[in-house]
């Protein structure tokens, strides 16, 4: 699915509306049973009525999922300077540390679940964007933060999860993700706005909009397992780290 979660407002309730992405019966053009032919023609016009925003599913595999390194270097591309980033433990840090490491970087290490909890105690000191990297893994082990983070609110705060439906640092073990959707919990929690996304143009859509309104935001995004060949790892030591993060913090 891909998702945009801007809603619209009725009265004082505000309705993410979803993006569907639509692997329709019956698509015109396409060779289907007869009895699907109604369904696939009048589909997409009925969401239309609906004002149910949609696409039609990627053809090629390749269009479905980017890889982690891909999902990180657009982000990277699209984060102000002044924005913190905390990325999850395992090839998350890892992978932005090697991309570019950078003083707004705070890589955890060894502390699985925990960076949504402290972006969130990061976005409540601080008047610039915070972003959190997380993975479905993560997200899972301790989704109640998602949870104290609606209650809090904080504005600056954007939750990124990155969703390969693996354990991949610790050999690929299966995770429960495909059966959760991050966005509806991020939603019921009291998040500003819950997002879908499985390719890199919504991605940098909603990350996009995301940085350009109060938060707290949530995307989920969908990617393919595996990692750069060349993975290193964080250089600089916990302590040190958070020394420059916390520098990083205190400057204009």
């Amino acid at each position: 699915m891909l998702a945009a979660s801007r809603g619209e407002a009725l009265g004082a309730l505000t309705l993410d509306r979803p993006k569907c992405m639509l692997d329709v019966r019956g698509e015109p053009g396409l060779k289907d049973e007869p009895q699907h032919a109604l369904m696939g023609e009048a589909t997409g016009p009925l969401l239309d009525v609906l004002r149910v925003a949609h696409q039609l599913f990627p053809e090629q595999p390749a269009q479905i999922a980017p890889t982690l390194a891909a999902a990180l270097t657009r982000l990277l591309e699209l984060l102000p300077e002044r924005a913190a980033v905390i990325a999850t433990t395992g090839k998350t840090g890892r992978e932005l540390f090697t991309l570019n490491d950078r003083p707004q970087h705070l890589y955890q290490v060894g502390s699985m679940g925990c960076a949504a909890a402290m972006g969130l105690g990061v976005a409540l000191n601080v008047a610039r964007p915070v972003v959190v990297i997380d993975g479905d893994g993560a997200a899972l082990m301790k989704l109640g933060n998602c949870a104290t983070i609606g209650a809090r609110a904080p504005k600056n705060l954007v939750h990124l999860v990155l969703d390969n439906g693996v354990h991949d640092s610790t050999g690929g073990q299966r995770t429960v993700s495909a059966s959760v959707d991050f966005a509806d919990v991020a939603l019921a929690c009291g998040y500003a706005s819950g997002t879908c996304v499985d390719e890199l143009a919504g991605f940098a859509s909603a990350l996009t909009d995301a940085l350009a309104s109060d938060g707290p935001h949530l995307i989920h995004l969908r990617i393919a397992p595996g990692a750069l060949a060349k993975l290193g790892r964080p250089t600089i030591a916990p302590p040190q780290m958070a020394r420059r993060f916390q520098e990083f913090l205190q400057s204009n």
